[in-house]
């Protein structure tokens, strides 16, 4: 291997790296965000709905987005550091929950929760009452966000066998030579693709399986294609 490979690889790891860890604040954000929104509700079930907004808001602007945020990467280097994951990347999903686990996340988010609501109750934002009742709550609400995000992983091992699945359907229609079975399955491969935290096995079939479907449709729908063009159609992944 030369120096120029050594380097693209080593570009390649980086990258797939901030892939990964940008999906996972973006997913995970989200679904801590949304749990967070219902263990308020639960935990403060006398206030109607615009006073749990107004009380989320000043959460907001207290810092919570961001201080979810910084859970996230720590609980991701935390984990990965723990798991003697040194490539930077994850390989499999596993890993990466394992790693949020073992990360402290849930024990991040409850400081975050008794950060921001120290702040925001001296600031007067949120009455003293209402944080006290957050604060009796806040075991609810981290289970809450404990489950939901547990439920965010089996939602990717759903999302990556239903992957592997439209793979084998448009290898089978490859198979028979069926360009219109084959076109129906890519658009779904790459419409799952876009809910799958980025993994490089997933992606280099998947790269495999575009190149060679992009071939045969420059080629005319031909599937009578050159050695040196299949080897092409491994070679760009």
């Amino acid at each position: 291997m030369n120096d120029l490979e050594i380097g693209q690889n080593i570009a390649n790891v980086n990258n797939l790296e901030k892939e990964q860890n940008k999906f996972l604040e973006t997913t995970l954000g989200k679904t801590i965000n949304t749990a967070v929104n219902i263990g308020l509700r639960w935990v403060l079930p006398d206030l109607i709905e615009d006073e749990i907004i107004n009380i989320k808001d000043s959460l907001v602007k207290g810092g919570l987005k961001q201080g979810i945020n910084t859970a996230i990467n720590s609980a991701i280097n935390l984990g990965k550091s723990a798991m003697g994951i040194f490539t930077g990347n994850f390989e499999n999903l596993s890993q990466a929950q394992e790693a949020i686990k073992s990360g402290g996340i849930i024990d991040s988010l409850s400081n975050v929760l008794d950060s921001v609501l120290s702040k925001v109750t001296k600031k007067g934002w949120i009455k003293y009452g209402t944080s006290t009742l957050i604060r009796q709550g806040k075991n609810v609400i981290l289970d809450n966000i404990s489950k939901s995000i547990e439920n965010s992983f089996t939602n990717q091992i759903n999302n990556l066998d239903k992957l592997v699945k439209y793979e084998n359907n448009w290898k089978a229609y490859y198979k028979d030579k069926n360009l219109n079975g084959m076109e129906k399955e890519y658009r779904k491969i790459n419409e799952k693709l876009k809910e799958l935290m980025p993994f490089e096995t997933a992606l280099k079939q998947a790269r495999q399986i575009e190149n060679l479907h992009k071939i045969i449709k420059n080629n005319g729908g031909d599937f009578n294609l050159t050695q040196e063009q299949i080897e092409l159609s491994k070679m760009l992944v």
